[in-house]
């Protein structure tokens, strides 16, 4: 799996966040964020189509709200 993060200058950074905050155990509740990586079920699916600035922005709320980044091997 490729690592590339996004610094927030929108610009790659090797050192923060993976490609995406995906841990692999997707499960929704009543509000429709997904208990695993913080995300809603929108960002989760349009992930791969947002803008490096969009995919910053999630990645700053997500931290706030207490995700914990999965670990690098």
């Amino acid at each position: 799996m490729t690592r590339t993060s996004v610094a927030s200058e929108g610009q790659p950074d090797d050192t923060s966040e993976p490609d995406t905050p995906c841990v692999g155990v997707c499960s929704t509740g009543f509000d429709d964020v997904c208990r695993g990586c913080l995300r809603t079920a929108a960002e989760v699916g349009r992930w791969v189509e947002m803008s490096p600035a969009e995919k910053r922005a999630v990645w700053t709320r997500i931290l706030a709200e207490g995700y914990v980044p999965r670990r690098r091997d």
